[in-house]
């Protein structure tokens, strides 16, 4: 087997260890570790399994928020050969014994605040040893870690082997497992080393959830590549983070647009000295230009990112330096990735026309978790179809305009609801913003926007209309707009518009 094929996740520790030992891998709530000392912590926890008869395709699953064992559970698993299941720590517990019955997996770690929901569902779950990583007393402690070693398989993990099971977030229906293998996350974060500036001494903040695959690869594990500092923090605790940038001079870290948003608004905000970040990169959705400009004024760059579970998660990136030039767009595609777009009649989108974005590449899924039919069903002649509507530019760049199934037709024009929150968005005193298509006796469907105004802002719908009018055309413009306290959202966080659209639960 060439070195290529042997890159497997499970390696990293190993070969990190041997490089660079003595610098620091990642500091946790006190815990400081050396790489020799995680890659230790690793080989005695992966020892553990094996005892546990956990081997090569059994899947162990980690059901928590951001901890140091979240990364030695995934390593540890990986390096015998086994499938870490990262579970949402936000689930509830009917959610989570169905990804832990989907996955079949025997091991279950899980963390502080999933103690009372692990007990409910205990007896419901295949999960032969249960491990609390906090000691809370529910189960059996994190291991004591043994010192002999000697137990651990030698096992080479090969690039086709599967590393990840990480479940979608099922807005329609019951959540898949995307089947991620060691060269999907491996290739993922060359990508991200060719475009993104991380260096050996890089210090990464990990504060942005773990259990989803940006947060874990779009920074932490390229870091890991690099021989970076990981700092973990639990959750997103701003104080905290802007502690972190201040004391520690953390170069980089991934958010999501609520997150980068929140951060602009705290009084830290214009305290802190953020001239060591070097990288902020956002992702999960369009970015308003607003807060681009507001941290750009700070002098911090973001880049901008589209991708999926599916894809490790890597398929577009916008580099700050086109940030507010190409504001709203989702970039072009990354150095090991192929994107295309395809119009509805199957055949390629011209320029300027509406298509789905399709992407291949080794960072791609090959399935979804014994679901056969919706493998099938998720390639075109082996592109991925991400179910996305974008439209290319002039200059190569691309647009996400929205799900092909949130699209609405008013007066005869296609409408995306992500163009029209974009630019809701972009209105002063605007915290969130989600459109929806409703009848309308006159235009057979015309758009509703639900708003979520900042803190002490007063706005009528007439204020929306007019501010967004220079940036929409006529039939875009929501003939409905409804103020609400707050979105309806997933446990992962994403916008439920069937629950708009139903009525129900809207506060």
């Amino acid at each position: 087997m060439s070195s290529l094929q042997n890159l497997g996740l499970g390696s990293w520790p190993r070969r990190r260890a041997l490089l660079s030992p003595e610098k620091t891998a990642l500091e946790f709530e006190g815990t400081v570790l050396t790489y020799a000392q995680f890659a230790a912590r690793v080989e005695s926890l992966s020892a553990w399994l094996a005892h546990q008869g956990v081997g090569p395709g059994d899947r162990v699953a980690y059901w928590g928020s951001n901890h140091v064992a979240l990364l030695e559970t995934l390593f540890a698993s990986t390096r015998i050969g086994a499938i870490c299941v990262l579970v949402n720590a936000r689930l509830a517990p009917a959610e989570a014994e169905y990804i832990l019955s989907d996955s079949g997996a025997s091991v279950l770690f899980f963390g502080r605040e999933q103690s009372e929901s692990t007990e409910i569902i205990a007896e419901k779950i295949p999960a032969a040893v249960l491990v609390d990583v906090d000691g809370t007393g529910v189960a059996p402690a994190y291991p004591q870690l043994p010192a002999d070693v000697a137990a651990v398989p030698e096992i080479n993990c090969g690039l086709d082997d599967p590393a990840l099971l990480m479940y979608t977030s099922g807005t329609t229906g019951r959540p898949k497992g995307a089947v991620l293998t060691h060269g999907n996350l491996f290739f993922n974060d060359i990508n991200v080393l060719i475009e993104t500036d991380i260096r050996p001494d890089e210090v990464c903040l990990a504060a942005a959830p773990l259990f989803h695959i940006a947060g874990l690869n779009g920074l932490v594990l390229p870091t890991f590549l690099k021989g970076g500092t990981i700092l973990i923090q639990r959750g997103v605790d701003p104080g905290q983070i802007f502690s972190a940038i201040q004391d520690r001079g953390v170069n980089s870290m991934f958010t999501v647009p609520a997150m980068l948003d929140g951060l602009a608004h705290h009084p830290l905000f214009t305290q802190t000295d953020l001239s060591t970040l070097r990288t902020i990169i956002v992702g999960g959705a369009p970015v308003p230009e607003r807060i681009l400009r507001v941290w750009a004024a700070r002098g911090a760059a973001v880049q901008q990112g589209y991708g999926l579970t599916e894809t490790a998660p890597a398929v577009l990136k916008l580099g700050a330096e086109h940030g507010i030039r190409k504001a709203g767009s989702a970039g072009k595609p990354q150095f090991l990735v192929d994107v295309r777009l395809i119009a509805p009649n199957g055949a390629p989108a011209a320029p300027g026309e509406i298509g789905e974005i399709q992407t291949v590449g080794p960072n791609v899924i090959d399935e979804y978790w014994q679901r056969s039919e919706a493998t099938a069903a998720a390639f075109d002649a082996g592109w991925f179809r991400t179910g996305d509507a974008a439209v290319q530019d002039e200059e190569g760049y691309y647009w996400i305009r929205d799900r092909y199934k949130d699209m609405y037709v008013s007066g005869g024009e296609n409408v995306y609801p992500a163009e029209v929150e974009s630019a809701l968005l972009n209105v002063p005193g605007v915290a969130e913003a989600a459109v929806i298509g409703v009848p309308d006796d006159q235009w057979g469907e015309a758009g509703k926007a639900f708003i979520v105004l900042e803190d002490e802002v007063d706005l009528t719908a007439g204020d929306i209309r007019t501010a967004a009018a220079p940036f929409l055309s006529r039939f875009k413009i929501p003939k409905q707009i409804e103020f609400i306290d707050q979105m309806p959202r997933t446990s992962t966080g994403k916008l439920l518009k069937t629950t708009l659209r139903t009525g129900k639960g809207i506060s």
